[in-house]
């Protein structure tokens, strides 16, 4: 879920691009001819703020790979669970939410914030109708704050600045790529990216991934990587488990290293078994 425009900002919420402060101008920049990642997720979820476009683009990966719908459900679950551990087990209380798409159930702040209030999250989407949604849904905590900015993955520069005003990089952050990664081709480095940032946050800094896979369910992964490119703008890039591991380099691996997402410390044997094409990790940053 990326973007290209960011310039300016307000603080205390969204972070617009020059001048742009209602819902109104926001979504005179949406097109609804062209998918859009976080809008065809929406339409997989069953979501109401999708498009036809979005929607043929949604069918056609469903049409490759039945179990899309499992798999983002289970993705949803896998980063509830690791706010969860990041917030009661290692002590994390700032967090930069990149690739947020729709607001939804157990998001990153309302998992955070119902552990510890004072927990502040900085959130990073594109799509207008994300941006007006979070605006107006993701509310932060008396005690805590949540700020929205509208950003490129593949700016990090950019996205550090802004998220500044809101998080306080001396201290540790958790750094959430879920479901993102995907969208960056291997010519626009995505390691490269993930690199910065963790670059400019400190020891005791997290960094979670989750990644469309091509080794799980292999044939229909390749179909469905196929549907997506011929359905969307945004380009898909599915990576194995050794490439996925790959954005942990010069990382602490947290237990269970990188899994299909379902078995990152589920609660369940049944949350276990969901079949989900995703590869997902957690890593800590060293001394």
């Amino acid at each position: 879920m990326l973007s290209t425009n960011i310039n300016g900002g307000i603080r205390g919420g969204f972070v617009a691009s020059d001048g742009e402060t209602s819902g109104q101008d926001k979504l005179a920049r949406v097109n609804t001819s062209i998918p859009h990642p976080a809008r065809v997720y929406d339409a997989w979820l069953g979501g109401k703020d999708n498009f036809a476009a979005d929607r043929a683009a949604a069918e056609a990966g469903l049409n490759a790979f039945p179990s899309t719908v499992k798999s983002v459900r289970a993705n949803r679950a896998f980063l509830a669970r690791t706010v969860e551990y990041l917030v009661a087990e290692a002590g994390i209380r700032q967090f930069l939410d990149i690739g947020t798409g729709l607001p939804s159930a157990n998001n990153t702040h309302e998992v955070a914030q119902a552990i510890a209030p004072e927990s502040r999250i900085v959130y990073v989407d594109n799509d207008p109708i994300v941006l007006v949604h979070a605006e107006a849904l993701l509310k932060s905590s008396g005690a805590g704050a949540t700020d929205y900015i509208d950003a490129d993955l593949r700016d990090p520069a950019t996205i550090l600045q802004e998220a500044s005003r809101t998080l306080d990089f001396s201290r540790p952050v958790a750094v959430m790529l879920i479901a993102v990664l995907h969208f960056v081709s291997d010519e626009a480095d995505p390691y490269k990216l993930t690199d910065t940032l963790m670059a400019a946050v400190p020891p005791g800094s997290h960094l979670v991934v989750s990644h469309t896979a091509k080794d799980i369910f292999p044939e229909e992964m390749a179909a469905f990587e196929r549907a997506m490119n011929e359905n969307s703008a945004e380009k898909v890039t599915l990576r194995d488990r050794e490439q996925v591991t790959g954005f942990f380099h010069g990382l602490d691996l947290i237990e269970p290293g990188v899994v299909e997402v379902p078995r990152w410390r589920p609660r369940s044997d049944l949350e276990a078994s969901a079949p989900a094409a995703l590869w997902g990790g957690m890593a800590r940053k060293p001394a």
